[in-house]
């Protein structure tokens, strides 16, 4: 092994899946690509990191609610676009022809393209880290779809689609949750 730039040692553990966050101020809905997402147990809880910085920050603050929606490979510039742009001067639905969905659960809507949609609502914002821990209220998962890989970004502008999965149920059973 040789010794690497320690500033680029996030590169190895930011390949999370990114995720577009939408909120709705009460108005108008607003969609963030974020990327440092993080599953809580095997509970419906996640965290992402996000502040001020963010437009949708606002709304996620003053609702208190959120959609985490999953978008698979084909959506990558899309999703890359979003997360260029600001919402506080682009509609971003209208912008990529996003079709909003009605959540059940909170006031956000689902992206409709993506291959799954969690109705969050929040729980916490750790503001010194700037995390948002979220429990999930539903959820909910397009099997039509034919494309499933995920996009996964490495942090210097590439990103990773998965896709391929290694089955390892039995060697795992005895960790895993009734149902999982």
């Amino acid at each position: 092994m040789r010794k690497m730039d320690l500033g680029k040692a996030f590169t190895f553990l930011e390949p999370g899946p990114v995720v577009l966050v939408t909120t709705c101020d009460g108005g108008r809905n607003n969609i963030m690509t974020i990327s440092w997402t993080m599953v809580m147990d095997f509970t419906p809880q996640f965290a992402i990191t996000t502040g001020e910085w963010n437009y949708s920050y606002r709304a996620l603050e003053k609702t208190r609610e959120c959609v985490i929606a999953i978008p698979t490979v084909d959506m990558l510039d899309t999703v890359v676009v979003i997360g260029t742009c600001s919402g506080a001067d682009t509609d971003k639905f209208a912008r990529f022809g996003l079709t909003p969905g009605a959540a059940r659960e909170v006031g956000a809507p689902l992206i409709g393209e993506c291959i799954a949609n969690i109705e969050c609502k929040v729980v916490d914002i750790v503001e010194r880290h700037n995390i948002v821990v979220l429990d999930a209220v539903a959820a909910w998962f397009d099997g039509t779809r034919k494309e499933r890989s995920t996009l996964h970004a490495v942090g210097d502008g590439t990103f990773i689609a998965d896709g391929r999965k290694y089955d390892r149920r039995k060697l795992m059973a005895s960790k895993l949750p009734p149902g999982v």
